[in-house]
């Protein structure tokens, strides 16, 4: 994949107004400040394709970027508490509307804070995308955040914190330092060419 051509695509608030999936979409989900905006930026290596905000909560809709042969959509964030309950509402609407309709998810990445054990919501994301058989990958942000040891004991800790995981690929990521940004590409070029493959074949190559 080239991720130097990516390009902002559209925004949408409402579920109404979400397109059909024209190509294969990679889901970008998680708390609200924990950092998504930075990983995108950072994962094709831009500083300002999403808006990095020092308020928590700001995205408010689902933003679509572009590349070749996939489209990447950012969620909203969930669980700022400082907003009212009608936009909380319209926040969950949105995210389920989206997950609702019969769209090309290819892969979800589940945005967590490294430094913390999940929350309620981080737990309940789980279960759904488990529940749904949507494919993800949890990505632990902010290592940069913790010192060698408390990053072994957050890793070792997050498995038995979240329901099934033992069974879930987790992967390190920091916006600073860069860390983890080559295996991330690495595993989105691979969903790329599995995708192609399926194109090519008519098979589907599981993730």
């Amino acid at each position: 994949m080239n991720y130097h051509k990516v390009r902002f695509l559209t925004s949408f608030g409402s579920p109404g107004q979400l397109p059909p999936s024209r190509k294969p979409e990679v889901v970008f989900a998680g708390r609200s400040n924990v950092g998504k905006s930075s990983l995108i930026n950072s994962l094709f290596n831009q500083k300002t394709l999403a808006r990095v905000s020092a308020t928590p909560g700001k995205t408010a809709t689902i933003n679509f970027f572009e590349t070749e042969n996939l489209i990447f959509a950012d969620l909203p964030g969930y669980g700022y508490a400082k907003v009212s309950r009608g936009e909380k509402r319209r926040w969950a609407q949105l995210m389920e509307g989206y997950f609702a309709q019969d769209r090309d998810i290819a892969l979800v990445l589940s945005l967590m804070d490294s430094r913390h054990p999940p929350s309620r919501d981080d737990r309940a994301m789980v279960e759904f995308l488990v529940e749904n058989e949507l494919p993800f990958v949890v990505v632990l942000t902010k290592v940069d955040k913790l010192s060698a040891s408390q990053r072994k004991e957050r890793l070792e800790a997050v498995r038995e914190e979240l329901p099934w995981g033992k069974q879930i690929l987790f992967l390190p990521f920091s916006s600073q330092t860069g860390e983890g940004r080559e295996q991330l590409r690495a595993l989105l070029d691979q969903l790329e060419a599995d995708l192609l493959g399926e194109g090519e074949e008519g098979e589907k190559t599981p993730c």
